[in-house]
């Protein structure tokens, strides 16, 4: 393939994807389903045409890891904070990590039954299953009426970050232990700490900079801050999150000290200017990260009888936990908040992470490309069956003359 057919390429996959988007904007089918679909034609195409194969095992990761941080600072700025989201966020938080941990839990022990394997070998293969994608679940949710969006964006952005820091944990941690625990409390302190920091620095510097290049240096180094963190283990995604959180909510210092060095003429357009960009590259990343995952798929796992139990036993504990856990404790709306769980990005990310000696035979890419799917196709169910309203947002509970679940 000459230079020209692969520019030609690159540039038509980005005009599929913008116009996938309208597509899904009207239909409420999840964009991602329509990208996985493009990449598994191209796949075909490639062999049919003899094309010579690529190795994506390298770039893949990379351009996820990029996306995941692009999509959750572009959660981050989104989300204006007031006293009155409170419980919304508490909420949140609450259904990321109880859902996380006790899906984990169930899924480790199903793969128990399954393999025989031991439970803390299966809980962290089990942890991409118990993650909820940001990097599907925000997007699709952007014509819910705003508290159900909310709910949404902040769940899976917890369950990100959670997924990421119950990942590293099972990983570094060969025996757990009380002081395992001490150990991932004072981690949780310093990452706190250092977002901190590294929130009020480079407000300063963005306010600073003369050159008229310098969102892309902002972005360059928050990317670096969550590589360089991820070298020593730490769940520098909380950063990321806490940034953009920053930057939406500064109404909240009121102090003369922070006005004076920190809020500058030209704040508020900088701000909308790196969201529109946070937002653009996102869409770019998330384009070609799910286009490249539908190439490397292989679709006769789908077909696979075990594959398709095991998946369907994984549904089971994801939605029966999720419908349980919305109506009992959370006591939130279940619609169409119950389908939204989707796997993807970042279980696409967590599973291939996980070291060759802890990879359990019998459950491999197969199971993950399943429960991706079934995720994502039940989640377009439930958005696709509710009402929208006349100016586009979605009312609280209606369905099609159905009641509450």
């Amino acid at each position: 393939m000459s230079s020209y057919e692969f520019i030609i390429l690159l540039c038509g996959l980005f005009i599929f994807s913008y116009l996938f988007d309208i597509f899904a904007k009207k239909t409420k089918v999840p964009a991602v389903l329509l990208l996985l679909a493009t990449g598994v034609l191209l796949k075909l195409l490639a062999d049919a045409f003899h094309f010579p194969g690529i190795d994506f095992s390298i770039i893949l990761p990379v351009i996820g890891t990029i996306g995941l941080i692009l999509i959750v600072l572009e959660g981050a700025l989104e989300l204006h904070f007031t006293p009155e989201k409170k419980k919304v966020i508490l909420k949140s938080f609450g259904a990321a990590f109880f859902l996380l941990v006790l899906s984990s839990m169930l899924i480790g022990w199903f793969f128990v039954y399954i393999t025989g394997a031991p439970f803390k070998t299966c809980l962290l293969n089990a942890v991409p299953y118990g993650t909820i994608s940001s990097a599907i679940a925000i997007p699709s949710v952007a014509n819910l009426m705003t508290s159900k969006k909310e709910f949404i964006v902040y769940e899976s952005t917890f369950s990100d970050i959670l997924g990421i820091m119950l990942f590293n944990f099972l990983v570094y941690n060969k025996q757990v232990s009380a002081g395992s625990f001490l150990e991932l409390a004072a981690e949780t302190v310093l990452i706190l700490a250092l977002a901190t920091v590294f929130s009020f620095f480079l407000l300063y510097l963005l306010g600073r900079i003369q050159h008229h290049i310098k969102f892309f240096l902002i972005l360059a180094i928050l990317v670096l801050i969550y590589a360089v963190g991820k070298q020593f283990h730490l769940s520098t995604l909380i950063i990321i999150l806490i940034f953009g959180l920053f930057l939406n909510n500064t109404q909240l210092f009121n102090f003369e000290w922070f006005k004076k060095f920190f809020v500058y003429p030209n704040f508020e357009k900088d701000l909308v200017q790196l969201h529109i960009l946070t937002a653009e590259s996102a869409f770019l990343i998330r384009t070609f990260f799910f286009v490249v995952f539908g190439f490397t798929m292989e679709l006769s796992h789908l077909t696979d009888l075990p594959t398709i139990a095991n998946g369907l036993g994984t549904i089971a504990v994801i939605y029966a936990l999720r419908l349980a856990y919305l109506r009992i404790v959370a006591k939130v709306e279940l619609k169409p908040e119950v389908f939204i769980s989707p796997r993807g990005l970042i279980s696409i990310l967590l599973f291939f992470s996980i070291p060759e000696t802890e990879r359990l035979w019998g459950i491999g890419s197969g199971l993950l490309l399943f429960v991706i799917l079934a995720t994502s196709l039940i989640m377009t169910y439930g958005l696709i069956r509710v009402k929208a309203l006349p100016d586009g947002g979605m009312p609280n509970d209606e369905m099609d003359g159905d009641e509450a679940a």
